[in-house]
């Protein structure tokens, strides 16, 4: 087994994001044994790794209606002038007092950003939208404390989408990546078909906590809004009034700032969850599709030879009718020499068709992969398995993939647990050590003790019961003839006489 390098990218992740984070770098180890463990496979170079699934910036996207509400709010909330675009925007901090506008390709290439190879995916929705990603999207550094560790994506409003296809992608693309949502109610106001497909959107996010609703409290309070959303679907997140974010100390503005602080923690939580689905997608995705592939890469090519044996059958038939070729066949020496003749013939035509047959496997492969949007090569783990050994036998099992390496994927899988498990010790007292409360020890004055007298009780009187029988003869002999307990003296005179 070749050992593989740190990837760079993993390890700028690391000095990046998981210097002052234990979970992070605990996660950084575990990403780096999962490219090892793909890399073995086959599956990814030595300079890739497989933590760029998703980023590992704490984002939070901001979405907004047609009332201007929403950058009214970024405006007061960042202490920034921003001016309106029709654009997809992720805002970043920087040192610089002066605003930068950086176009859409510095997202695409930076696999630390939220729109990392986006333009792939823009250019499968509609052809030609990935070379024109600069027209939806776009990047602008700001000076603003509130953005310091953290992304802040301000999708634009609807009223200015131009293509439905695409503004839709990037809405739902930047909830997907963000860990906390503000929504402005007011593009409920609206009817269209973006505000449609954005309900649906948020029906989906609403499981994941990460929905806060801000509203104009002072034309409807919150229990109007509620009502409303639960009509549409959405019954899950916080609701809070634009006005009193105005007032830095009121409590609904505490709330924003710690749902907004707590975007961190949900970036860890996303980051742990992109590790586990790696993992997962391994076996559920990747080792799946090969499997796929192998299985009708085999089939083709046995139809294929069963095609040539069909033809040669056929040609044994019309030699048997014009030659008797069916003696020639049951003779043991000329009948051995054209089975191994057969044989001979066959093994290699069978490599050469599958051989063949691979070639457009590889090409449906190549698809499947960019489809899917996987950064593994299934192709280099399909070609493995082109070997003459497991071109003859009947195995769709790709090579590699044996007891040792599930083994090996299912320590990994536990590894991911025990990360989420740590991460949720941080808030509960499971394993907490309690500290013992030493006292200050007390000086009591001695206490001459009382003598003690010990009471003697003599042993309790056994009574043996008589038979029940035997009391009920003496009975009956009292009550007829009771005989006095002590004779008078005149008695005693006049019996001596």
């Amino acid at each position: 087994m070749t050992e593989k390098t740190a990837s760079k990218h993993l390890i700028n992740l690391q000095s990046q994001f998981a210097i002052e984070n234990p979970v992070l770098q605990n996660a950084i180890k575990v990403f780096h044994e999962l490219d090892q463990f793909e890399f073995d496979l086959g599956l990814i170079e030595n300079d890739d790794t497989t933590a760029i699934q998703t980023s590992w910036w704490a984002t939070v996207s901001i979405v907004g209606g047609n009332s201007g509400a929403k950058e009214t709010f970024l405006a007061r909330y960042l202490n920034v002038e921003l001016p309106t675009t029709h654009k997809t925007t992720v805002l970043m901090h920087s040192p610089q007092t002066n605003q930068t506008i950086l176009p859409a390709t510095a997202l695409d290439v930076d696999y630390r950003y939220p729109f990392y190879r986006v333009s792939q995916k823009l250019e499968q929705i509609q052809k030609g939208e990935g070379e024109c990603i600069n027209t939806n999207l776009e990047m602008r550094t700001l000076n603003s404390s509130r953005l310091q560790g953290k992304l802040f994506i301000n999708i634009p409003n609807f009223i200015h989408a131009t293509n439905y296809e695409v503004s839709n992608f990037l809405t739902t693309y930047s909830m997907e990546q963000s860990d906390v949502v503000l929504v402005f109610c007011d593009i409920f106001n609206t009817t269209s078909d973006l505000a449609k497909a954005l309900t649906a959107t948020l029906i989906k996010q609403q499981e994941s906590n990460k929905l806060v609703y801000l509203f104009d409290d002072t034309t409807a309070g919150a229990a109007t809004w509620q009502k409303k959303l639960a009509d549409l679907g959405l019954t899950i997140g916080q609701f809070i009034g634009i006005s009193q974010l105005e007032n830095q100390t009121s409590s609904d503005f505490r709330l924003l700032e710690q749902r907004i602080a707590n975007a961190g923690l949900q970036r860890s939580y996303r980051v742990l969850h992109s590790l586990e689905k790696s993992i997962d997608d391994v076996e559920n995705v990747v080792i799946f599709e090969v499997k796929r592939a192998i299985s009708n890469w085999k089939d083709r090519s046995t139809f294929s030879s069963l095609i040539i044996l069909g033809f040669l059958s056929m040609m044994a038939v019309v030699l048997e009718v014009e030659m008797g070729f069916l003696e020639l066949l049951l003779d043991p020496i000329v009948g051995s020499v054209i089975v191994l003749m057969t044989v001979s013939f066959m093994i290699p035509t069978h490599v050469l068709l599958s051989k063949m047959q691979a070639k457009f496997e590889i090409k449906s492969l190549e698809k499947r992969q960019k489809r899917l949007h996987l950064t593994e090569n299934l192709v280099a783990l399909f070609e493995q398995n082109l070997t003459f050994s497991r071109i003859m036998l009947p195995t769709s099992e790709p090579a590699s993939w044996n007891k040792k390496t599930k083994a090996q994927l299912s320590v990994l899988r536990n590894k991911a647990k025990e990360l989420v498990q740590s991460l949720n010790d941080n808030f509960n007292l499971y394993n907490a050590v309690l500290t013992p409360i030493v006292e200050t020890p007390k000086i009591v004055p001695a206490i001459i003790p009382e003598p003690v007298v010990v009471v003697q009780t003599p042993p309790p009187v056994q009574i043996v019961p008589e038979p029940i029988f035997e009391k009920a003869v003496v009975s009956t002999a009292s009550t007829q003839s009771p005989e006095p307990a002590k004779k008078s003296a005149l008695m005693q005179k006049f019996t001596r006489k």
